[in-house]
């Protein structure tokens, strides 16, 4: 049985990569399970930087197979922000709900704009021998004049999908699952690593 580390010390992330990859022949298993501390340098411009430096790192550190991704929203009306600082937009005090407040201030204060965003998520797979392989995926919406819904975490409760007319937050997991930019990617990463570990 082969092994693949997913950059995560969450269980519950892995749980969910778990589901979402549904690979029998993989064993995934989590920082934690190997301990390896979650301290991997994340100062990239962009997602795929991000991505790839986590996966590289921790392939270093472990010896093993590795899958890192970074995520976040990109609203227009703020040129993009808060990007690859999602996690941490504002101050450091704010949690999920502080910085879903703060993004919605921020929208408003842009007056009378398209609200367009998206969501984006960037896997790399990086291998000890060098090898690397990348799958994105995008999720469109807008941002919404105030929160509904309590399913999802992060910026679920204002992202809102006109197609379905609701908020992300409103989906089951189910549906999120068939939407999300994460398991986006991970169907485009899955492809590529069917095909690497059935020829190992």
């Amino acid at each position: 049985m082969s092994r693949l580390l997913i950059a995560t010390s969450n269980n519950h992330k892995l749980g969910e990569y778990a589901q979402l990859l549904a690979l029998p022949q993989l064993t995934l298993i989590s920082l934690r399970d190997i301990g390896v501390a979650a301290d991997a340098p994340e100062d990239g411009e962009t997602f795929h930087a991000n991505s790839r430096q986590k996966a590289q790192y921790y392939t270093q550190k472990s010896g093993l197979p590795t899958l890192a991704d970074d995520s976040g929203i990109a609203v227009d009306a703020l040129n993009g922000a808060p990007g690859v600082y999602s996690a941490r937009y504002g101050t450091d005090d704010l949690d999920d709900t502080g910085r879903r407040r703060l993004l919605l201030a921020n929208v408003n204060a842009c007056g009378d704009v398209p609200r367009t965003a998206h969501f984006m998520c960037v896997i790399t797979v990086v291998f000890p021998d060098g090898r690397e392989f990348v799958s994105t995926g995008r999720c469109d919406g807008v941002i919404a004049n105030q929160e509904a819904g309590e399913g999802g975490f992060g910026y679920d409760p204002i992202f809102f999908l006109p197609e379905r007319g609701c908020t992300i937050a409103q989906l089951s997991a189910a549906q999120k699952n068939e939407i999300s930019h994460r398991s986006q990617a991970v169907q485009g990463i899955k492809a590529i690593l069917q095909r690497l570990f059935m020829t190992i």
